[in-house]
């Protein structure tokens, strides 16, 4: 997928989210990133042909816990969304090495060259991360106001994901494989 359609499937629903909360409010909001997602699948389907693995996912989940938060009137759902979404990819990446299988290579092959050694630590790495993450929305959540929550969701899907991916690039360097030469 092309860069910038790329960001904005990934990323468009959460700002869409972040602006209707400051307009509108939690409810408001959620609704709102249920729909942008929804749209922003819709639109990575007519374009590619395929829905990317990543927002799929979390969009489902989103539609069950967005569901949940605005039938019940309860923000509990939405704010615990980020917790069950980073435990599953936790879950999948780790759980894939368990049986030694890094499984970001399939994802990331195409971007990235890694030895066998290389992708089982990235794995490894992206796979405690996302407990981290999921450890830290609890504790934002629980024990912060929802402004707060709001604002510390934004920058850990902006800017900690993004400073967790840019950290990793001497691991990346370091377990380079080189580039396969095609036969004549």
């Amino acid at each position: 997928m092309k860069s910038p359609l790329h960001a904005a499937i990934e990323y468009g629903p959460l700002a869409v989210f972040f602006l209707t909360y400051w307009l509108a409010g939690l409810f408001p909001a959620t609704a709102a990133i249920m729909a942008a997602t929804v749209l922003a699948l819709a639109v990575a389907w007519v374009v590619e042909r395929r829905l990317p693995k990543v927002p799929l996912i979390s969009g489902a989940v989103l539609m069950v816990f967005g569901g949940l938060t605005l039938w019940l009137h309860d923000e509990t759902f939405v704010k615990a969304k980020p917790t069950i979404v980073y435990l599953l990819f936790a879950a999948v990446l780790l759980g894939g090495l368990a049986f030694r299988r890094p499984l970001l290579k399939p994802v990331l092959g195409g971007a990235w060259r890694l030895d066998d050694r290389g992708w089982t630590l990235l794995t490894a790495r992206f796979g405690l991360f996302f407990v981290v993450l999921a450890a830290l929305n609890e504790a934002v959540w629980r024990s912060q106001t929802t402004d707060f929550w709001v604002i510390y969701k934004v920058v850990s899907t902006f800017v900690l994901i993004p400073a967790f991916t840019a950290a990793q690039v001497p691991l990346l360097l370091r377990h380079q494989s080189p580039d396969e030469t095609p036969e004549s």
